[in-house]
């Protein structure tokens, strides 16, 4: 296996423990509802502290990485969050679990935008959202491992146990990427002089700096691509931290299935999800060799992913039985995370190098915020009506205007070609219209 591929592969498994362990609040919750005394309401508030440190770091975090470089900073943020992670163990409280998941979001936020920017320096263009795709498909693995691993735990030894089990597996990754890593391949002591530079296919043709001229940070961010793309991830992040927050809670709550039970039939969403973010960078790239247009490939894999995201989660708030509900979530996690390596492959598009992880950053921190609305809103509404129907309705609200902001908003003026040859030239005077 090529040396960049484990790289990736390092990024995979930061991917896993960092689902792992988001997740794992989520699954043991009821536990931890009942020790505490939390109502839906409170409960909300936890799920949501943690997206309060997490939103504002993912945008210093790919500042940093631009400043300081992406492996730095994921040695940094993956022993932070780490640590904070096992300290949920010691948690006494509503207050003390309030403040130990805002400072372990902290930790977590770089992670998405570093991933970018590392793939960005090991992969030409052509293997970009391969790579990221890759690397993300972790995420919804770790998610999937939840259920049951933390589950039977909790069972077993109870719910702080593991907390600091997932925190020990975080340090032996820190350990691991501190010796192999690095930002580049000329970087990297364990390959160097044996591995050529990865060449972009615009820096193959001499075309770079026409491409992509240095511009400031404020000019990306105020891009009517960046701000769209950054809405329909907006919607797909919503959906996904209601799921994550609630999903198993409403299997208890409402459905009354028992703790064992919810962990092995909460594993069937996060299996398709991971399915899904593996093949979301293909099919773009497949829609991409069809049509010859990149930006069109992209805009295809969002507008359908979310549009069927949000009708099968609004579905699934009506559902008759545990079976349908548990199929159609499984379906809205399947078609939204087909979506989620297109949004980075957006940026790897558009943006240059020295921008991307404050871009990447700013577009992610936007999007995360949904982690910080979506847990809250979720827990009144349920408070308030009784039932989680509302919010699987206004879940799929969401989505919807993600789908119809790309469809209308991402795209280039009418007299630029969409060629692979010069797609990188229109999008960045996209950029700037």
């Amino acid at each position: 296996m090529k040396f960049r591929w484990f790289i990736v592969f390092m990024l995979f498994l930061a991917c896993v423990i960092s689902y792992l362990d988001r997740a794992a609040l989520s699954v043991a919750a009821p536990l931890i509802a009942k020790d505490f005394n939390l109502d839906p309401a409170h409960l909300g508030i936890v799920f949501s502290a943690f997206f309060v440190g997490y939103s504002l770091f993912c945008f210093i975090g790919g500042y940093a990485a631009d400043r300081f470089g992406a492996r730095r900073v994921l040695i940094v943020a993956i022993a932070f969050w780490s640590i904070f992670c096992s300290l949920t163990a010691v948690a006494s409280g509503l207050i003390s679990l309030l403040i130990i998941r805002v400072v372990f979001g902290a930790g977590e936020g770089p992670l998405a935008t570093c991933t970018n920017k590392i793939v960005s320096g090991w992969f030409d263009r052509r293997e970009q959202t391969t790579a990221v795709g890759f690397a993300n498909s972790g995420l919804q693995l770790g998610a999937a491992l939840a259920g049951p691993v933390i589950g039977l735990m909790a069972v077993k030894w109870g719910w702080r146990v593991p907390f600091v089990v997932i925190g020990i597996v975080g340090m032996l990754w820190v350990l691991m990427w501190s010796i192999f890593s690095s930002d580049r391949p000329e970087g990297n002591r364990w390959i160097r002089g044996t591995m050529k530079l990865p060449v972009s296919d615009d820096a193959a043709s001499g075309k770079v700096a026409e491409v992509l001229p240095r511009k400031p940070l404020s000019a990306y961010l105020k891009s009517p691509i960046i701000l769209a793309t950054s809405l329909a991830y907006f919607g797909y992040a919503y959906i996904l931290y209601f799921f994550l927050s609630w999903f198993p809670s409403y299997l208890m709550m409402e459905r009354h299935l028992s703790l064992a039970s919810m962990s092995i039939v909460n594993v069937i969403p996060w299996v398709l999800g991971f399915m899904g973010i593996a093949l979301g960078g293909f099919t773009s790239d497949l829609i991409f060799r069809w049509t010859g247009n990149a930006l069109k490939s992209r805009k295809i894999v969002i507008v359908v992913g979310l549009l069927v995201a949000a009708a099968c989660v609004a579905l699934a708030g009506i559902a008759n039985s545990v079976g349908m509900a548990v199929a159609l979530m499984s379906i809205t996690v399947f078609f939204m995370n087909l979506t989620l390596s297109v949004y980075w492959a957006i940026i790897l598009d558009t943006v240059e190098p020295a921008r991307m992880g404050g871009v990447g950053g700013f577009m992610h921190l936007l999007a995360n915020t949904a982690g910080i609305l979506a847990p809250i809103l979720t827990g009144f509404l349920v408070q308030w009506t009784k039932v989680f129907t509302s919010a699987f309705f206004f879940a799929g609200g969401i989505s919807l205007a993600g789908a119809l902001a790309v469809a209308f908003f991402v795209r280039l003026p009418r007299k630029s070609s969409a060629s692979v040859d010069n797609l990188n030239v229109e999008t960045a005077h996209a950029l700037t219209d």
